[in-house]
């Protein structure tokens, strides 16, 4: 039984369609797994007992009388700490909304419950999202699987550990800078950053809702399809026959090659080789735009975060990590004609990028210029903390102001991660490549 925590999500659906896992069962597996192990509270905020068996008993009756919902039906999940969950705590990772207690389940989760997927509970993030380090002074910061003393990326960082560290089957997570892909790829598994607006944001606590997307975090290409499809109730992307032969792909080297890190370096050009092996045709260019995206980031994104949050910071601002609290008061001084002249250069940047790589499949790049950083480091030196969390998030923010789907991989060395980018709503053709990438890779 103990194989079962370390088993796709996929997997574990097709073992209780077969009549080989019962789902009572498996979800004690986890809740136990959970419960015992030492690093529980600093990856889940709180553990859904009662639920989740609930959850699993109508599941294994589903199951005996052959009307399973879904692939998935019976599976065990984490969730982010800023889905809603009805009569259970949420409080996105801060004091601000300390004792928060929704009355009713976030849209996509009660798209996935309706799917039968088992809520496990929730699990600790940045505060507010607002981070890509995924380190919480002020409730939990879960470490890297790959490292006990560094962070494990964020700003979804139990989601990711939640499934590294064998607690979770996959976890559900959200997107606004790289906060799905960071800690994916920091933990060595598959990370899908959606199309904003596919999937909906009701009920999910927002960060920048022009930018905020949902996206599961999973060991597979396979579980992130089946989650998106349970997510958003339709039907996942056919990933069978899926090839790289004859596949274009574009590197871009215009500020996403600029100044990565040795390993991830290393590591990227090693993945391109095996992709090259299966058939890939790799050609690496210039794109004008993206520089021009990044530029948008500082006048939009804080901008967006702090209208949100602006009134409910003000209130009690002493209750928040300072650096996270700085961020939010980047946007406080853009003014309305430097916003709205910030969004329609990006849009004009949107469309000189989707011009220069409308010939290829796909754009690859590293997911992250860095290797996670040193916890102690960033407790005590404000400046390291600043320049990593930056790094951290560039290539990845680049595809949220872009407004892509994208998609990271683990490429084989630990924390160290290959990013596939499309146009918006190509969810199904990234999948589809994705797949062919990971078997490449594998």
């Amino acid at each position: 039984m103990q194989d079962w925590l370390w088993m796709t999500a996929s997997d574990l659906g097709r073992g209780i369609g077969a009549g080989e896992i019962d789902p009572v069962a498996l979800t004690q597996v986890y809740l136990d797994a959970i419960d015992g192990h030492e690093l529980r509270d600093r990856i889940y905020a709180r553990v859904t007992h009662d639920r989740a068996l609930a959850e699993a008993g109508a599941a294994a009756e589903r199951a005996a009388t052959g009307q399973r919902r879904s692939l998935l039906d019976g599976v065990p999940i984490s969730w982010k700490d800023l889905f809603d969950t009805a009569g259970i705590g949420t409080e996105a990772g801060s004091k601000l909304l300390e004792g928060r207690v929704p009355d009713r389940d976030a849209v996509v989760l009660e798209a996935a419950t309706a799917a039968g997927l088992i809520c496990l509970g929730k699990t600790h993030m940045s505060e507010l999202a607002f981070s890509g380090l995924g380190y919480n002074p002020s409730t939990a910061t879960p470490p890297c699987v790959n490292d006990a003393d560094a962070v494990p990326g964020g700003s979804s960082s139990g989601a990711a550990t939640s499934v590294a560290f064998g607690l979770a089957a996959a976890g559900i997570g959200t997107d606004t800078g790289g906060s799905v892909r960071i800690p994916a790829a920091w933990n060595d598994l598959v990370g899908l950053k959606t199309t904003s607006g596919r999937l909906s944001l009701e009920g999910a606590v927002p960060l920048a809702l022009k930018f905020d997307t949902i996206g599961p975090l999973a060991r597979s290409v396979e579980d992130c399809a089946q989650l998106l499809a349970v997510l958003e109730g339709g039907k996942p992307a056919d990933l069978a026959g899926a090839s790289l032969k004859g596949r274009r792909l574009a590197v871009v080297e215009t500020v996403f090659m600029q100044d990565v890190r040795d390993a991830p370096l290393a590591a990227f050009e090693r993945a391109l080789e095996r992709m090259q092996a299966a058939g890939v045709i790799i050609e690496r260019i210039e794109v004008e735009a993206v520089q021009q995206a990044l530029d948008c980031a500082g006048p939009l994104i804080p901008t967006e975060a702090y209208g949100l949050w602006r009134d409910v910071i003000e209130a009690n601002p002493e209750a928040m990590f300072l650096e996270v609290l700085k961020r939010f008061r980047l946007g406080a001084d853009v003014s309305g004609p430097d916003y709205v002249a910030a969004w329609a250069a990006l849009e004009g940047a949107r469309f000189g990028y989707d011009a220069a790589v409308a010939g290829y499949d796909a754009v690859i790049v590293p997911t992250g210029a860095n290797l996670p950083p040193n916890l102690d480091r960033l407790n005590t030196e404000d400046d390291y903390y600043r320049t990593e969390n930056l790094m951290t998030l560039r290539n990845t923010r680049i595809g949220n102001l872009l407004g892509l789907s994208a998609l990271t991989l683990p490429t084989g060395v630990p924390s160290c991660g290959v990013m596939l980018m499309m146009p918006p709503d190509c969810e199904e053709a990234l999948l589809r490549l994705g797949a062919a990438a990971e078997a490449a890779l594998a």
